[in-house]
């Protein structure tokens, strides 16, 4: 897909909230600090779109952008390492499963996780929750210039084997925002599962 509108169209803290135009709808969900900002700015080709901060935890709304008139992308909160009251992150928590489990317009789910970092109990219980609830979605292993080749196959290998469930080991997506890797095979997975939506009236 070429960008060529970027529009913020608001930020939900219900699910009476959501936008009601039907569009087809792709997800970004992961733990604080995995560059999901940068993530989303270098596959829009611009600067500042979804916000970074340095202080995690400061996205508490699930931010709906409206990409060429044709899909949204939605920006959902990170979770773990936020400083914030525990009535407040369960009220986050229930948001977004709220909306995984229950926006009819959610075609594509991409779970992003550092490359560095084995997964936690906390993503593999996301994950779990994920197949469980028949989410779709793809895992995205984020700041892939920071190995090396070798080291990020051997990384990948660890995460795909930690991450193997009774469908087997999942493919995984590799991304880098400085340089640009995987931003191809990324816009080929958004790229079809809106073009499914589509074909497929919704």
């Amino acid at each position: 897909m070429r960008v060529e509108t970027v529009e913020f169209v608001r930020g939900v803290t219900s699910l009476s909230a959501l936008p009601a135009e039907g569009l087809p709808e792709v997800a970004f969900l992961g733990p604080s600090n995995v560059g999901k900002s940068s993530l989303i700015n270098a596959l829009l080709g611009r600067k500042g779109v979804a916000r970074a901060s340095k202080t995690p935890g400061r996205t508490r709304e699930l931010n709906f952008f409206r990409i060429n008139g044709r899909a949204f992308f939605v920006d959902l909160p990170g979770y773990g390492f936020a400083r914030m009251p525990a009535a407040e992150q369960a009220r986050i928590l229930g948001l977004v499963e709220s909306y995984l489990a229950g926006s009819p317009h959610l075609r594509l789910l991409l779970l992003l996780l550092d490359c560095r970092r084995t997964p936690s109990a906390r993503d593999l219980e996301l994950l779990g929750w994920l197949r469980a609830n028949r989410v779709p979605h793809a895992i995205v292993l984020t700041k892939a210039d920071k190995l090396s080749r070798s080291q990020l196959h051997r990384q990948a290998a660890l995460v795909r084997k930690a991450l193997a469930g009774e469908a087997g080991a999942p493919d995984l997506l590799h991304f880098s925002a400085p340089e640009g890797t995987g931003r191809k095979e990324l816009w080929a997975a958004i790229d079809a599962a809106v073009a499914a939506a589509e074909r497929a009236g919704a």
